[in-house]
């Protein structure tokens, strides 16, 4: 890391990305409703465009949630997030855009999207992707762990957990306090010459 890094830089560094791992295993702690609570009320600061924020969160805690969620999960995914306190269902609003008198008030941007399926579709996957990523990246830094999954039936989802409100899924996260002993060897990643480009 560069030298001109505090201690304190480092750490959180640390707690974000060089040391935090992605969860398979999970202690028997609950997360509070407070906490979640706290998670969301930091992630919505991330940036999105226009702040048209259309990230949508389902913290599934309970029980008969989890049990509703079972038959959407791959079989790879099944037993760690049944085990761990809350899987969060990260989907995105496609009407976000009927926010965004309150939450881009300066201009018309609502008119942007209502012209544009395209663009409205676009923006709501990209910045709810986003969106996803803060979840993570706030909830390392309130001292949970996270474990993003892609293997679920996304129709199956939709039609258990979201019919009501239009949203469509994205990806799931299991969230709590790991168990260390259960994590498997952290995987290489590429190296800057392979991934970036300086122009």
């Amino acid at each position: 890391m560069p030298d001109t890094l505090h201690a304190t830089d480092a750490d959180t560094l640390s707690r974000l990305f060089l040391e935090a791992r992605s969860h398979n295993g999970w202690q028997d702690r609950k997360v509070p409703d407070g906490t979640l609570r706290t998670l969301w009320d930091t992630l919505k600061m991330g940036p999105t465009s226009a702040n048209c924020s259309p990230g949508r969160f389902v913290f599934i805690r309970s029980e008969e949630g989890k049990e509703r969620l079972r038959p959407a999960l791959s079989g790879g995914n099944l037993d760690k997030t049944m085990a761990a306190p809350v899987c969060v269902i990260i989907a995105h609003d496609p009407k976000f855009h009927e926010h965004l008198p309150e939450l881009f008030p300066h201009t018309d941007a609502r008119s942007w999207f209502t012209g544009s399926d395209d663009l409205a579709r676009e923006t709501a996957f990209r910045n709810g992707t986003l969106m996803g990523a803060y979840l993570m990246i706030a909830a390392r830094a309130l001292g949970l762990d996270v474990g993003p999954m892609s293997g679920f039936d996304k129709a199956k989802v939709e039609e258990i957990f979201l019919a009501e409100t239009g949203w469509e899924a994205n990806f799931l996260c299991n969230l709590g306090y790991g168990d260390a002993d259960k994590l498997y060897d952290r995987l290489p990643r590429l190296g800057f010459d392979t991934a970036c480009r300086l122009v």
